[in-house]
């Protein structure tokens, strides 16, 4: 393929006025014909989880959306589960449509708080790791869905239509404060329990602001929380979900 290149450019410069520049010589057509074996080997580098979500229609939303922060918690052991089930994946990738509603909410953010940024815990979780989740954790089937999607229906992370994240500062160089750590299953994670936990002593007000800042710029974007994790939201609902996309493999 670089021989055949390099064959046509060695004929075109023969060809041409002398008068013509080496850069006026280069077509559009001809930059994109040797850039094309650096972007295959860009890819080819993938890992190879990357590459299934890639061919699923699938975005990188660092590529999208300008200024936005990444940390993919089941790419390490601080998680729920106690255990990296991502391994050199490390990027988070959603659905096109979503990436591109997770962008206005960071847009948001920055023009109210241009110190703070949107940071991403957890995008689309392809079911293939849904399954080591599954089979992974330690209680019986019979409430496992409440930790957990079941893999054989699918949640909407699996979808891609899911996110879970929170806010960075950039100026104190650390998350804000919300009162719990991510993946933390008991009601002071909840935001159906606020009023409870702050009368209980168990979150602050400070704890309920960082929260309210993360629920305004999602929901004004289109996004949904629930009542169990503050830093979960969905684009779609499940019936939605179904219906426009494909569980993620």
């Amino acid at each position: 393929m670089r021989n055949s290149i390099a064959l046509f450019l060695g004929l075109s410069f023969a060809c041409a006025s002398p008068q013509k520049s080496e850069q006026e010589l280069f077509s559009e057509q001809q930059r994109e014909l040797i850039a094309a074996p650096a972007e295959i080997a860009k890819t080819e580098e993938l890992p190879e989880l990357e590459k299934t979500l890639i061919v699923q229609g699938l975005v990188d939303i660092a590529s999208v959306i300008p200024g936005i922060r990444v940390e993919l918690k089941y790419s390490t052991e601080d998680n729920f589960f106690g255990k990296d089930v991502y391994g050199d994946h490390v990027r988070a990738y959603l659905q096109p449509v979503v990436a591109e509603m997770l962008r206005k909410a960071q847009e948001s953010l920055q023009q109210d708080y241009p110190n703070l940024t949107l940071l991403v815990y957890d995008g689309v979780r392809p079911l293939s790791v849904q399954q080591i989740l599954w089979d992974d954790l330690d209680k019986p089937d019979s409430i496992k869905p409440l930790y957990v999607a079941d893999p054989k229906i699918g949640g909407l992370h699996n979808y891609g239509v899911a996110v879970d994240l929170t806010i960075y500062d950039n100026e104190s160089g650390k998350p804000l404060d919300m009162g719990t750590a991510y993946d933390y299953f008991g009601y002071p994670a909840y935001p159906d329990r606020e009023k409870q936990m702050l009368a209980e002593g168990k979150i602050t007000k400070t704890h309920v602001s960082n929260r309210e800042i993360l629920r305004k710029v999602m929901i004004g974007a289109g996004f949904t929380g629930i009542g169990s994790e503050w830093w979960h939201f969905n684009a779609f609902s499940r019936k939605e979900a179904g219906e426009k996309f494909e569980l993620i493999k």
